[in-house]
This record gives structure tokens, C-alpha cells and sequence, in this order.
């Protein structure tokens, strides 16, 4: 079954169809409902399920990354993961997509977990019986929250626990090909305390220009309604920032399942940093592709480079959820 992103057009991810034919043509079906974060916003939450006779194989929990939303690019992978039998949900985490907040602005990362951590949690309760394995895919700033998520799965309070990651340009940490230029990137405590959610902060180069490879993709990604661009607020990349540096402090930590799905071009998220996850990790089982030349966002390659990626995502997926597997150690390219 082909990634759905090669029915797709510059103009909309479901090509030629409407939503519904949409779904109807890859046989799920769709719902959504927004919910009521502590903090008096409302997120949008959505989720697929195979329309029968198939069957359930686990339950995917998708966090997309910074600019980004589940209705959009994340939805084309939702559909592909749910069509090989997996029922999958998403939230638009605040400021972003369909929910509330100032848009793209997130100076508190922690709040975005806790978030997603509630959502996922009651989400499983409702649609998925424990006897079913769940997992996280995670894109890009996804995976830092994806990775935090997992090293939270120890704490006292009692949690279904997550039984392996999906890691796709997984910020590990930023490309010092992104990153503000010096000195801004060393002021950035002052402008994020006086100035917190002015865009002031500059990158090298606006994120659809440098994440996706073919261009028609990178029209798709400009077209979407919610999705903004512009340069990262102050506070917003100062939080970034953090976070990286939080994560890499912590790595050894990391004890979950999970595979890393990266190109080496990536000039976002650091493809070193993402080999030095999985150098350090304590997981017993863990893999690590690294696809030369491809570059940030992987659905934005081209059709065979997508079909490759997104067949290792989806055989990881499967053989875990089978629970064929042993403790294994796995390296592709780069590495």
C-alpha cells in the first residue's frame, strides 16, 4: 500500500477528492472533538480507525512538530499507519492547527506534554483495550516531546505505558545550519524576557524552503490554511533551544523501544544528534536509519524515497506490535 501523499496535489493532501472520498477510498473512517486543556484552551484532537474486516493491531499516538498540525502532511502518515491496521489519534498542540493559542508560539514545552501525555492517556482508555500495544510517531519537535513523554513513564503516578517511539527528523537537537546567527543565539534569554512573542528570532532560511525536496511538496506545505510562516518568537526559540540541550543531558535515560527514521541532509534537526541518541540510549531495542541525501521532512521526497521510509516505519510498527522481537540493536547508514 503506497504512502497517501502520492494521490496528493499543491493544492490539497487529498488530491483531486473530497475528505470523505477520501477516506472512504482507503477504507477508515475519521472523527474529532476538540477538549479543554487546564489552562482554558481548547485542542483539537482527531483519530482513524480501519473500517473492518481488519484487524486492530495496536494504537499509533502521533505528536506533529513546531508549524506544523495533524490535518495536513501528518495526516497522510495517520491514514498510511491506520490502513496497515492500527487505530491512530493526534492533537494540534496549542497555537497550532485548529486549537487555541497564540499562533505557533509554545514558551512552555512541559504544558504541551502534559497535554498530549492527557489526551493519549483517556484517548486509550476509551478507544483502545490495554491488551493492545501503543505507540508514539513523532516528527520533528514531535519527537523531543515524544522522548519526553518516555522519560515520564517512570514517575510514581500510575500511566499505560508507551511500548516503543517512532522518532521521523526526531529534534534531537538544531542544525547549526538553522539556528540564529551569532550573536542573536546568545541573546536570546534577553529577547525572549523582553519581547517573549515577537517573531523577531532569524533562521537560515524558512522551514518548508529547507524540509522538503520536491517542490511541489514544499506548495502543498504553503497551502495549507494553518499553517503559519514566519520566524520563531523569542520565547518559543529560546524554549527550543532548551529542550535539546535538556534532552542530550538525559539520553541515557531513554529505555523505550523506538527507531530513528532520519535523512542526512537534514539542515533542521541535527542527524548527529540523533546518532548520539541512539549511541547513548539504554534501550535494548533501538534503530537508527540514516537515508543519504534526504533531507528534513521525509514525506516531502520523492515517491520512491517516501515508499522506503515510510515501509520501514510501518514493518517496525507491525513486527513490535506482533511481538516478534527479541532484544535487537539495528544500524542503517550513517552510523
Amino acid at each position: 500500500m503506497k504512502h497517501p501523499v502520492t494521490e496528493a496535489n499543491e493544492l490539497s493532501p487529498f488530491g483531486s477528492l473530497s475528505r470523505s472520498e477520501f477516506y472512504s477510498h482507503h477504507s477508515v473512517t475519521h472523527n474529532s472533538e476538540f477538549i479543554t486543556n487546564p489552562r482554558g484552551l481548547k485542542l483539537f484532537t482527531q483519530w482513524w480507525s480501519p473500517l473492518p474486516p481488519a484487524k486492530i493491531a495496536g494504537v499509533v499516538c502521533v505528536v506533529h512538530g513546531f508549524t506544523g498540525e495533524s490535518s495536513w502532511f501528518v495526516q497522510l502518515t495517520a491514514v498510511h499507519i491506520a490502513k496497515h491496521g492500527f487505530i491512530v489519534c493526534a492533537i494540534d498542540h496549542q497555537g497550532h492547527g485548529f486549537s487555541d493559542g497564540l499562533i505557533a508560539h509554545i514558551p512552555d514545552l512541559n504544558l504541551v506534554v502534559d497535554d498530549c501525555i492527557s489526551f493519549f492517556d483517556s484517548f486509550r482508555d476509551v478507544h483502545a483495550p490495554s491488551s493492545l500495544p501503543s505507540f508514539l510517531y513523532a516528527e520533528s519537535l514531535g519527537g523531543a516531546i515524544a522522548l519526553l513523554i518516555t522519560l515520564r513513564q517512570g514517575d510514581s503516578a500510575p500511566r499505560r505505558k508507551f511500548d516503543g517511539v517512532v522518532l521521523n527528523g526526531a529534534m534531537c537537537g538544531i542544525s547549526n545550519k538553522f539556528k540564529p546567527p551569532w550573536p542573536l543565539e546568545y541573546l536570546l534569554d534577553i529577547a525572549a524576557f523582553f519581547i517573549p512573542t515577537w517573531p523577531v528570532v532569524p533562521t537560515r532560511g524558512s522551514l518548508p524552503m529547507v524540509a522538503f525536496k520536491e517542490e511541489w511538496k514544499r506548495k502543498l506545505a504553503i497551502a495549507s490554511p494553518k499553517r503559519p510562516i514566519m520566524k520563531p518568537r523569542a520565547a518559543t526559540a529560546r524554549e527550543l533551544m532548551r529542550v535539546c540541550r535538556e534532552l542530550q543531558g538525559r539520553f541515557e535515560e531513554i529505555t523505550v523501544p523506538f527507531i530513528i527514521v532520519h535523512g542526512s541532509d537534514d539542515v533542521i534537526c541535527d542527524p548527529e544528534c540523533a546518532e548520539e541518541l541512539y549511541r547513548r540510549s539504554t534501550s535494548k531495542d533501538k534503530t537508527l536509519k540514516i537515508y543519504p541525501g534526504m533531507w528534513h521532512q521525509l514525506v516531502g521526497e520523492p515517491e520512491e524515497n517516501v515508499e522506503e521510509v515510510f515501509g520501514d516505519v510501518v514493518e517496525w510498527l507491525k513486527t513490535r506490535a506482533e511481538g516478534k522481537t527479541g532484544e535487537k540493536t539495528t544500524v542503517d547508514g550513517g552510523a
